[in-house]
């Protein structure tokens, strides 16, 4: 008993050294989650612009392509300075300009939003109402909020799953790199890039178990997002500038534009 008495007071002394280290980490990121939260604020308010209408030039005739948004405040487009500037107008504008068609725009996205609420925004869009193809941007409050990756990517799946089973074409923009938020101090901003990193490779699976098409968000803009926050960043320093949304909307638009394509409707129906 004397022989295992240090080894056994070792032990200890080991446990209650790691768990002081983890205590000390939590609190770290928690003083440093309250100082993002500070530093970000909401100067932009929570509501996006309204830029739901037909989107059109002057040209463009026939049955409007139907282009539904589901998700976050990227996908509604909080911090476009104007609703030309939003997402989902950079979108509209780009199929019809591509598909010289009028489009009509419609954003169910909220801003706030996890995953959890698609099925809710899905849900509450009229009855009749039927998409060509649907865009949707979501993670990176699942992330802020510490929600699992593999329960958000679920809930991304079934609500993929629940448009195609409705004959709706899908593209899904995956979760950003968080990792570019320059307003998030060190080691959060390391943690939150490692999630969203992630999260966006949960949802890439589950989108093409659905059936969807998966645009790597932080693989296509990430990087000019790091490079040159001031412009693609707007006022608060978490949400795309007008800059930011027309890079974020050329990197979606070949992938909806494809999936029109195999589900064309034609222009004179």
């Amino acid at each position: 008993m004397r022989r295992r008495r240090p080894i056994t007071v070792t032990v200890a002394s080991s446990v209650a050294v790691l768990g002081t280290a983890a205590v000390g980490v939590r609190t770290l990121i928690a003083r440093q989650a309250a100082i993002a939260r500070r530093r970000i604020g909401k100067p932009l308010g929570e509501q996006a612009l309204d830029a739901d209408r037909v989107w059109r030039r002057k040209k463009h005739a026939g049955a409007p392509v139907e282009l539904l948004l589901l998700g976050d405040s990227i996908a509604a487009g909080l911090g476009a300075g104007h609703r030309r500037d939003t997402l989902g107008a950079r979108l509209a504008k780009g199929i019809a300009r591509v598909e010289g068609r009028p489009v009509r725009l419609r954003t169910a996205a909220v801003v706030g939003s996890e995953t959890s609420a698609l099925a809710r925004q899905l849900a509450a869009v009229p009855e009749p109402y039927r998409a060509d193809v649907a865009v949707i941007v979501v993670g990176g409050n699942d992330v802020t909020h510490r929600i699992p990756a593999s329960r958000a990517a679920g809930q991304l799946e079934q609500v993929v799953r629940d448009l195609r089973d409705r004959g709706i074409p899908v593209v899904v923009g995956t979760c950003p790199d968080l990792g570019t938020l320059r307003a998030i101090p060190q080691p959060l901003r390391a943690l939150a890039a490692r999630s969203s990193r992630q999260l966006a490779a949960a949802q890439a699976a589950a989108v093409h178990r659905a059936g969807g098409r998966v645009v790597a968000l932080a693989r296509a803009v990430g990087p000019v997002f790091a490079e040159r926050p001031d412009e693609m960043f707007s006022v608060d320093r978490f949400h795309p500038s007008a800059l930011g949304y027309r890079r974020t909307a050329d990197a979606l638009l070949p992938a909806v534009l494809a999936a029109l394509e195999k589900h064309r409707v034609p222009a004179n129906a």
